[in-house]
């Protein structure tokens, strides 16, 4: 059994359009929603044994100040191919990084993670910013991860539920 986290980044700010999308960082709410949630994934005993994430700054942010405030102790690994990735860059990325890993969160953006739960579970969900599915997956290892296997969709976090 391998279980994947699949962590939308926390809001970002739109204040200077001049930037490009991948330099947006978090906005005041994403600073604060992002170790909050941490803190969340902490109490829900749910810390991943590796991180991988967007090399876009407000997933950056994201993936270090959850890190931080849920104690994980590993490396994020920054993968230029998971910004803006399909489903099938993130089965790519999985095989790649995580072996053993038994718990592996990934740190991305919409459309894909939407995506990405969908094609694994069958379920519909909507990934609201700082917004947290837990997927089971039947698999021993992740490099028997394809666009076929299918898991369960066993929890879905959404910040305004969990930090009220």
């Amino acid at each position: 059994m391998k279980t994947l986290l699949v962590f939308r980044h926390a809001k970002s700010s739109w204040k200077d359009d001049a930037l490009d999308d991948h330099d947006r960082p978090l906005s005041k709410r994403g600073n604060k929603t992002a170790p909050l949630m941490g803190e969340w994934i902490a109490k829900q005993h749910a810390v991943p044994d590796l991180i991988l994430s967007s090399t876009a700054k407000r997933a950056k942010s994201t993936a270090k100040k959850t890190a931080k405030a849920m104690g994980y102790q590993g490396d994020i690994h920054y993968d230029p191919r998971l910004y803006l990735a399909s489903p099938k860059a993130y089965l790519k990325a999985l095989r790649h990084y995580a072996h053993a890993h038994p718990s592996v969160m990934v740190v991305g953006h919409n459309p894909g993670l939407e995506d990405l739960v969908q094609h694994l579970t069958g379920a519909d969900p909507a990934l609201p910013t700082a917004a947290l599915a837990e997927i089971v997956l039947d698999i021993e290892s992740w490099q028997e991860l394809t666009s076929n296997t299918r898991g369960q969709l066993r929890h879905l976090w959404l910040p305004r539920a969990v930090l009220a």
